[in-house]
C-alpha cells in the first residue's frame, strides 16, 4: 500500500536531492544531495515527489550520515519493499523555503537561464549549470537565439573578475570575457 499522500505542485520546485535506493530492512533510503553542506536536505521536513500520477509528499522522520553518504527514514515506510516505490525519485522542495542569502550571494538555480552578456554587450548565450571544480565554481554557458556564436564556454564563477554584475530582474550575467577565446 502507497503512503504517498497527493498534493499540489510546489509553487517554486527545486530539485535537493534524489532517493537512490534502499538502505537496510526497515524502510531507510540512501539519498543523494544537492544542498551544501550535503546534510542541508535534512533541513527540508516536507518533500515533494514527482510521479507518473502527479505530485506527492512525504514527510522525513530522520536522516544521518552514514559513511560518505546519507541515509533517511520516511514517515509511513517500515519495510524494504514498501520503500522501493521512491527510490530513483528526485526530491524537490518549495524553492521559497531557502534561507534568505546576503546582498551579492546567488543560490545556483536563480542563475541558471540568465543571458549572459560581456561588457561590451555582446551575447554569449545562457547559464545551463554550474560545476564545482575545487578552485572556484564554474559557469556553463551555452549558445541561445542572437548569441555571438554555437560555442559553449566555461567561465569561473569569480564575482568582481570575471562576472561583474548579476541582474535577477533582467535575468542577465554580465561577464569580463572576450567572446573569441
Amino acid at each position: 500500500m502507497s503512503t504517498l499522500k497527493q498534493a499540489a505542485a510546489p509553487e517554486q520546485a527545486l530539485v535537493v536531492g534524489r532517493i537512490t535506493s534502499v538502505y537496510g530492512v526497515k524502510g531507510w533510503v540512501k539519498l543523494y544531495s544537492h544542498t551544501d553542506p550535503m546534510q542541508g536536505i535534512f533541513d527540508y521536513k516536507h518533500w515533494w515527489l514527482k510521479t507518473p500520477s502527479g505530485w506527492k509528499t512525504i514527510e522525513l522522520s530522520q536522516g544521518r550520515l552514514q559513511g560518505r553518504g546519507l541515509v533517511a527514514s520516511v514517515k509511513g515506510y517500515s519495510d524494504r519493499d514498501q520503500v522501493k516505490e521512491i527510490c530513483g525519485m528526485d526530491v524537490y522542495i518549495d524553492s521559497k523555503e531557502l534561507p534568505a542569502l546576503d546582498e551579492g550571494d546567488y543560490y545556483w538555480s536563480q542563475l541558471e537561464g540568465l543571458r549572459v552578456i560581456t561588457k561590451e554587450g555582446v551575447l554569449l548565450g545562457k547559464v545551463s549549470q554550474l560545476m564545482e571544480t575545487g578552485a572556484n565554481d564554474v559557469v556553463v554557458i551555452r549558445a541561445c537565439e542572437g548569441s555571438f556564436d554555437r560555442e559553449e564556454r566555461l567561465i569561473p564563477y569569480a564575482p568582481g573578475t570575471y562576472v561583474l554584475n548579476v541582474n535577477l530582474e533582467l535575468q542577465e550575467m554580465v561577464v569580463d570575457w572576450d567572446p573569441e577565446f
